[in-house]
């Protein structure tokens, strides 16, 4: 067998090692450096665009957990049950290599006053992880949906009742939290506790058809850069964000399939082929936009990775008139599939 194919599988499983037996939270951000390094040349040699941003979600998944121990090692956490949340993206496993942090923590506790004692005693250890996170290169969220938050360092009666203000509610405010603390994980801790929370999310959703309705309008808020005659239509700086404008596209769809069907997947793959059916999509159609998705996240990584490679964070913008021919017809069609998926859901929600 060629040694240049075992490379990365060696690679991988001495990184896997590495963070196992990580026990010096000081080490953390030279692992996570050399993480880093792995993943950007593992997602540059081929990897489809779900494929990659499933292996850098893994890597991270990892990376924290192993935070989150050393740093609950350091603490003195009260005897109940308490799980850490992954939100957002990493709760969806499409992280790429620009990524902030969105996370929680749930904990029981039998009362309002001892719900609010034991956020004082966890918020002092939530708040250690977000900044050991960050020193790991998981930048501190610009909007505070941290764990280290009090706002979202809650028992499990109150994110019930935050859950429940947000869809009988749904205000502007909480159709966005809804795109963030929808797609929620448990990543560490007692992963009951946060899948009880999920079931609980899951039951009022699917009882509340007027809130998919105003999800559906809300994602429909979103133009597909495409123009009259279907060609690529780029905004300011002759680019467009392949964020906004095209992954949340999907991810947005397959949320709202997810949450009116009763679906426990978060990834948006997986959501689109478990939820699809029951929302009048054909496997034919399931899988061209899985295919089209996969192919807006490899471009995104592929922009990133340049931007790497010149000592730049990469944004979200990319320039159609830079990628190559097949790429640019690649890029079209795949919006073509995005704008399908927003007819479904204009089909579904008679919007």
């Amino acid at each position: 067998m060629n040694s240049d194919f075992t490379l990365p599988c060696r690679q991988q499983l001495e990184l896997v090692t590495a963070v196992s037996s990580l026990s010096d939270l000081d080490a953390a951000p030279a692992l996570a450096g050399r993480l880093r390094e792995h993943l950007l040349a593992a997602a540059g040699s081929g990897l489809d665009g779900l494929a990659a941003t499933r292996l850098i979600s893994v890597f991270n998944d990892r990376l924290t957990c192993k935070v989150i121990e050393l740093t609950a090692h350091r603490h003195r956490l009260p005897p109940v049950a308490w799980c850490w949340l992954a939100l957002g993206s990493e709760g969806r496993h499409e992280q790429t290599f620009v990524t902030d942090q969105d996370n929680g923590l749930i904990f029981n506790a039998t009362s309002e006053q001892e719900a609010a004692a034991l956020r004082q005693i966890f918020l002092p250890f939530a708040q250690e992880v977000n900044q050991h996170l960050a020193d790991c290169g998981f930048a501190l969220c610009n909007g505070q949906i941290m764990a280290g938050n009090p706002a979202w360092c809650l028992s499990l009666e109150e994110w019930r009742s935050q859950f429940i203000d947000w869809v009988r509610r749904p205000e502007p405010e909480a159709l966005l939290n809804a795109s963030i603390f929808f797609d929620l994980r448990p990543l560490f801790g007692e992963l009951a506790l946060g899948e009880k929370l999920r079931t609980l999310l899951l039951s009022m959703t699917v009882a509340t058809p007027s809130f998919e309705h105003l999800m559906a309008a809300n994602a429909l808020q979103v133009d597909v850069p495409l123009n009259f005659r279907g060609e690529i239509a780029v905004g300011e700086g002759d680019s467009i964000d392949l964020k906004k404008y095209g992954s949340r596209i999907f991810v947005d769809a397959a949320r709202i399939f997810a949450l009116s069907s009763g679906t426990r997947a978060v990834n948006t793959a997986e959501r689109l082929r478990q939820a699809g059916p029951s929302v009048g999509l054909p496997a034919s159609e399931i899988a061209a936009v899985d295919a089209a998705f996969s192919q807006i996240l490899r471009l995104r990584l592929a922009q990133q990775i340049e931007a790497a490679g010149r000592g730049e964070l990469g944004g979200y913008g990319l320039k159609p008139a830079a990628l190559h021919d097949i790429d640019r017809a690649i890029l079209r069609e795949a919006l073509k599939q995005a704008k399908r998926l927003q007819q479904r859901l204009k089909l579904n929600y008679a919007l």
